[in-house]
């Protein structure tokens, strides 16, 4: 379920002078008998609309007096959530004959013409106050407060996003709350200003017309609607046109595949930023550590302590929160089994909640290998919105692969990815595009038929991510990633699973090992092709192409430029190598 709240404005939205039919009642039951919830966000005095609209109770929420006021109908809880009105104002307007005139809790409302005398007061007693305007109606508030401020509010308090929320209104003061939800809609009696910016004008007007919208959200999530919510869409990148490309944020799952740094992660990344921007909730699984530095998200687990389930549900409660679950402090081993143990809490968690709005699993073919079992939870549905990242399509389950609807080819081979794809669905391949990707480049492929890859160039990502972390110091990476000593005769097979133990096997092996790999130019390819740091790769490239060098230097020089990497403070200064470098090099 896309939308699982609607908001709706009171008068002329849902009540035709001042009363909502049963018609209309019985619909917003039908409503609640599918699973969602309702708020009303009106901008009556409380006690005035619970004079005339008994149902109240079918209501989580009422955001009454334009936003300044919280009532929860369940236990009759109210939340102020602006100042009461200055009694010198209040005073003043009497004193000038402002009448009608009513004051709530926070709000003062009248009438025009006394819009000319409000706005003197409160220019003549410096005040903060706005005016807000509806269909001849003028409300003074605090600056700042409106109905999307209180939506926000409530919705705050259910631990609801907005991008749940289908808004429904009339008049001016309805505008910014129907902007705040994902979807708006505007009854066919509203104001041509409301209508000219909602997604859908209803037929009916009034209640008929709430009635209507509700209809079309229990039969279909109004996803028919789809298409029209383009200004939701995540801009990925651009075509060799210069055209963006853009994907729905709520569609299939998306596969990043591609070889060992061809730029998988910072693809992904570059995604995550997209979701961040648009205050889309993400949740991504990161065995080896590499998201670790998102500034707009929560890590959990460290490179020493594995992740708690708890506490990534507990991130994952604050809809405005994004949750990195960092495995590199658990056994290499025991990562799946985590991650089958995390995963059917995020997908229950999905279906009360359709959050995270995106789940993210990088290394995908280690954690949902063939031989998984997906449980009754992980439908096709329920894997909506899911990134698989892998450097093996073809090794993944096909239950995930089945909910992939886009795929990002990246690397030297990206025609071949798409192959090794649908091979695995035993679905049709595309005719090879014979197109080659410079970086930060990716082929796009939309998963149906008669569909052309596209080549697009990536959003540039903002965030610099550090790839320098602690995850290659201490954690432990897979066998693939791993240094192997071997030696000159292939007599040795030696794992160092970060660079820590590579140091300490170093220091360990015999002159000849060590001298092989170095001549061989391994240690150079292992930092660049495995641990991605094309800096210490670069460097340790000069040091396997300096002539003389014993294994002594040897060591102590790749030594220092690791330590001076990853052990010391990141505001400590970093020194100058020399080590004792000959100074005749090799050309």
């Amino acid at each position: 379920m896309r939308f699982s709240l609607l908001a709706c404005d009171y008068d002329g939205t849902l009540a035709l002078h001042g009363r909502v039919s049963a018609t209309t009642v019985a619909a917003l039951e039908r409503l609640l008998a599918s699973g969602r919830k309702l708020v009303m966000v009106t901008g009556r005095e409380l006690d005035e609309l619970l004079g005339i609209f008994p149902q109240v109770h079918l209501f989580e929420w009422i955001v009454a007096e334009n936003g300044a006021l919280l009532y929860r109908p369940s236990n009759r809880e109210v939340k102020l959530l602006a100042e009461p009105p200055p009694e010198a104002f209040v005073r003043s307007l009497r004193q000038q004959g402002v009448t009608p005139m009513s004051v709530g809790r926070a709000i003062v409302a009248t009438w025009q013409p006394h819009e000319n005398v409000v706005l003197q007061t409160i220019r003549e007693q410096g005040l903060e106050l706005q005016v807000i305007f509806n269909k001849g109606a003028v409300m003074v508030l605090p600056a700042g407060v409106n109905k999307a401020t209180g939506l926000a509010a409530a919705l705050k308090e259910m631990c609801l996003s907005p991008h749940e929320a289908v808004g429904v209104g009339d008049a001016e003061n309805d505008h910014a709350f129907l902007s705040q939800c994902e979807f708006s809609a505007a009854v066919a009696n509203a104001l041509p200003s409301i209508k000219e910016r909602a997604d859908l004008v209803t037929v009916g007007d009034h209640g008929d017309g709430v009635q209507e919208l509700i209809d079309r959200m229990i039969a279909n999530d109004l996803a028919d609607f789809e298409p029209r919510l383009l200004r939701h869409f995540l801009t990925i990148g651009s075509d060799d046109k210069g055209l963006d490309v853009r994907l729905s944020p709520y569609g299939p799952g998306i596969l990043i595949a591609g070889p060992s740094g061809s730029g998988k992660s910072t693809t992904t990344t570059s995604f995550l930023e997209r979701l961040a921007e648009r205050h889309y909730q993400f949740c991504i699984i990161d065995p080896e550590g590499d998201y670790n530095a998102l500034e707009f998200a929560i890590t959990v687990g460290t490179s020493q302590i594995g992740p708690a389930v708890e506490e990534v549900l507990q991130v994952l409660a604050h809809p405005d929160q994004n949750a990195v679950v960092n495995m590199v402090g658990l056994r290499l081993g025991d990562r799946p089994a985590f991650f089958l143990k995390l995963l059917p809490q995020l997908l229950e968690l999905r279906s009360r909640t359709n959050r995270p709005h995106w789940l993210i699993i990088d290394e995908a073919h280690h954690l949902l290998p063939a031989t998984w079992e997906p449980g009754s939870l992980a439908t096709q549905e329920a894997l909506k919105c899911t990134a698989l990242i892998t450097v093996h399509p073809d090794q993944v389950h096909p239950a995930p692969l089945r909910a992939i609807g886009t795929i990002l080819a990246v690397g030297g081979s990206p025609d071949e990815t798409i192959e090794r794809f649908c091979k695995s669905l035993a679905e049709p391949v595309p005719a090879p595009s014979g197109i080659t990707l410079d970086a930060g480049e990716v082929l796009l492929w939309q998963r149906q038929v008669g569909a052309t890859p596209l080549k697009v160039r990536v959003a540039p990502s903002r965030t610099e991510r550090r790839r320098h972390t602690r995850k290659y110091a201490e954690g432990e990476l897979p066998p693939d990633r791993s240094f192997y000593f071997r030696g000159p005769e292939g007599k040795l097979n030696l794992r160092a699973q970060n660079l820590m133990l590579f140091l300490q096997m170093a220091d360990g092996v015999d002159d000849q090992t060590w001298l092989h790999h170095l001549q061989q130019g391994d240690y150079s390819r292992w930092f660049r092709d495995r641990i991605k740091d094309d800096s210490l790769a670069a460097e340790a490239e000069e040091i396997e192409r300096t002539a003389n060098l014993s294994p002594q230097q040897g060591r102590a020089l790749i030594r220092q430029a690791v330590e001076r990497r990853y052990t010391l403070p990141a505001s400590a200064p970093v020194p100058i190598p020399d080590a004792g470098l000959p100074k005749d090099k090799s050309p």
